[in-house]
């Protein structure tokens, strides 16, 4: 049989790209990457064979403009798309118009996806095909007043969906009625920004169940299979973070079950490539279809590692129009993976998503790891906060949890903030340990504190930027280098970290020195880790500097401060304690206040959009608003003054 196409077009960004062409390029396809404005320098460009620019900086402007798109592929002469997952991945309308364009699509039908991707028809679809479903509503009829119905007729807690996409957008959980006017205008709003689409379905919440997901393959010779399952159950806003295969919940009989119900949904569309079927699951083994993702999953890795697969080479297989080559008793599972989800994120303050560069991004040994980033990229408000996913296969379950925390202490990510800690914390929890993970467990857990250097540390600290500044003189390199001089340095050094300012009196050098009564031996640096003497004790780290900014990683914490020697001081804002400002880049898509009103302290003033997610911003304190800068539909930079409060005197007592 004669190859269908020999170059690929990925139309996606970041890691997924990065993985797509890996596979593609292996199997000697020619690759063609596009990339947005914000993504110019992104590491996909640089693996991929062809690179075309299609500018923009906010999705709809870049990777979800169809026309740009395949204008790409026309003008590098690509014979087939890959989506990727996100974007357009989804979007039965672009497969149909890869179709028309004589371009391969590789994916399911354009009609396999309309119907998956319309939770309301799909879920029709399903109780036809005798896949248990989750009671709800689901009707084209989108005015509130149905939904009101419907949520008094299944009953409090309900859950609001967008009917198109996924990826926990356009998705609120609704425990009184008197709140579901303002989730559904809020889950329409991000339904519409990260799918162009506003519609909604409404489900009964079904709570502490697990999340449960079957990985389908179909070809167009008929045959379809399953390749197990994953378990998903730890999700943050409805997003996951660890997912692992196989599910320790599931025995081969639900596995056998789950998997044939898996194989109905599949056949119910004449499904063709990769897809998910995704189920909760509850304690006693019932199990009901949420969706069906028509594409690839984030999460596929795990899978490939317990089957020894290529799921990125099976769809290019399945696209050129050959068989699948495997049948359902050909699927072993060998062992256990686990995949941690690493995000630029600040766990501490609610999960808000963090932009910078990226000064030193070093995974550890012994893990895949998936991701679009390396030292030295930016991470930008436009696009999904994930960096990479670090996975682990072991032998057993046990040894899996074993490789993966070995793999993530001895990872490195500096320059926003992350979640890598919190990962560890999670993994080591009971919860996880014990396989008892649910839906509800990361909500449930009380938010991390962002913790203090000891005297210890911060001795360190001091010693690394005295001997830094020394090599260097006023300018910041990207690098740690250590000077020769062996004259004496008196000096004191200034930093400030989660703004608590820290005066370090630093004497000695090059290599011992004194940080107010705390004695440092600082050998110098092999690439930028080492292993510092601290009051007599062996503590190993890793450095990075980037301008006046120095981030360093103990076995205990992270560390992220700024050198402000030189700095002229500054007062504190003259709104004080008053002062609303952006918590992170992004776009204000509603202002519910004016000058002059009252407002209560943790009242509702703003919605901030950053990184595909609507983020609420409330009032500090109870007072009158005596100030609005915000305006709907600007641009903010993290840090801005959005509104002033005058704050209500005390009464005295």
């Amino acid at each position: 049989m004669t190859d269908r196409f020999s170059s690929v077009l990925i139309a996606n960004r970041g890691e997924i790209a990065c993985r797509i062409i890996r596979t593609a390029k292996v199997l000697g396809y020619r690759t063609v990457a596009v990339a947005s404005d914000a993504d110019r320098d992104a590491l996909h460009t640089e693996l991929a064979d062809e690179v075309v620019r299609i500018g923009g900086f906010h999705p709809g402007e870049s990777y979800l403009d169809q026309t740009k798109i395949l204008d790409a592929a026309r003008r590098s002469s690509a014979e087939a798309i890959h989506p990727g997952y996100g974007f357009l991945s989804e979007n039965a309308g672009f497969a149909r118009a890869c179709r028309e364009a004589g371009l391969i699509f590789i994916g399911p039908s354009p009609e396999a996806i309309e119907l998956m991707g319309d939770k309301a028809r799909a879920k029709r679809a399903m109780i036809a095909a005798g896949v248990p479903c989750i009671p709800g509503y689901e009707d084209e009829d989108q005015d509130e007043a149905r939904f009101v119905e419907a949520a008094e007729a299944a009953g409090y807690p309900v859950m609001v969906k967008a009917a198109a996409g996924g990826g926990g957008r356009g998705m609120r959980i609704v425990r009184r009625a008197e709140e579901l006017s303002s989730a559904l205008k809020a889950a329409k709003a991000e339904a519409e920004s990260a799918f162009g689409s506003s519609g909604l379905i409404l489900e009964k919440a079904v709570e502490n169940a697990r999340h449960v997901e079957v990985q389908v393959f179909g070809d167009s010779h008929g045959t379809i299979i399953h390749l197990g399952e994953r378990d998903c159950s730890l999700q943050r806003r409805h997003q996951k973070v660890i997912e692992e295969a196989p599910s320790p919940a599931v025995s081969e009989e639900l596995r056998r079950k789950m998997g044939e119900a898996a194989i109905r949904a599949a056949a119910a569309v004449s499904y063709e490539g990769a897809g998910t079927v995704e189920f909760l699951l509850a304690d006693d083994g019932s199990f009901y279809f949420l969706e069906m993702n028509t594409r690839l999953q984030v999460e596929h890795p795990v899978t490939e590692e317990v089957l020894g697969l290529d799921l990125v080479e099976l769809q290019l297989r399945v696209a050129q129009g050959l068989p699948l080559g495997l049948q359902q008793e050909d699927v072993t599972l060998l062992g256990h993976a686990i995949e941690a989800r690493l995000y630029a994120e600040d766990p501490a303050a609610g999960f808000l998503p963090s932009i910078g560069k990226i000064a030193l991004f070093e995974p550890g040994e012994g893990l895949r790891t998936d991701t679009g980033v390396r030292t030295g990229s930016e991470v930008t408000p436009y696009y999904d906060s994930m960096l990479a996913k670090l996975i682990a296969h072991g032998r057993t379950r046990e040894e899996a949890v074993r490789k993966l925390l070995a793999g993530l202490d001895d990872t490195v990510c500096f320059g926003p903030l992350t979640n890598l800690r919190y990962l560890k914390e999670l993994i080591r929890s009971e919860t996880f340990r014990s396989g008892e993970a649910r839906t509800t467990t990361i909500d449930g857990m009380e938010p991390p504190e962002r913790p203090s250097p000891t005297a210890e540390q911060l001795a360190l600290i001091g010693a690394l930027i005295t001997t830094d500044q020394a090599a260097r003189g006023p300018s910041v390199p990207e690098s740690l280098r250590f000077f020769s001089s062996s004259e004496r340095i008196v000096r004191t050094v200034l930093i400030e970290m989660n703004g608590i300012a820290h005066a370090l009196r630093v004497a000695g050098g090059p290599h011992h020195f004194e940080v107010g009564d705390i004695e440092v031996t600082l050998p110098p640096l092999e690439g930028q880790r080492g292993t510092a003497e601290l009051g007599g004790k062996s503590t190993p780290f890793a450095f990075a500097a980037d301008e006046d900014t120095y981030h360093l990683s103990f076995p205990e914490m992270d560390v992220s401060v700024q050198d402000v020697t030189y700095r002229r001081g500054a007062g504190k804002d003259e709104a004080g304690a008053g002062a609303v400002t952006a918590s992170m880049h992004g776009q204000l898509t509603d202002v519910f206040i004016q000058e002059g009103q009252r407002v209560e302290k943790g009242q509702k003033l703003l919605i901030l959009e950053a990184m595909k997610m609507q983020h609420e911003i409330t009032a500090p304190t109870t007072g009158t608003v005596s100030e609005v800068r915000a305006k709907a539909g600007t641009q903010v930079a993290s840090g801005d003054l959005l509104v002033t409060i005058e704050i209500e005197a005390e009464e005295p007592s």
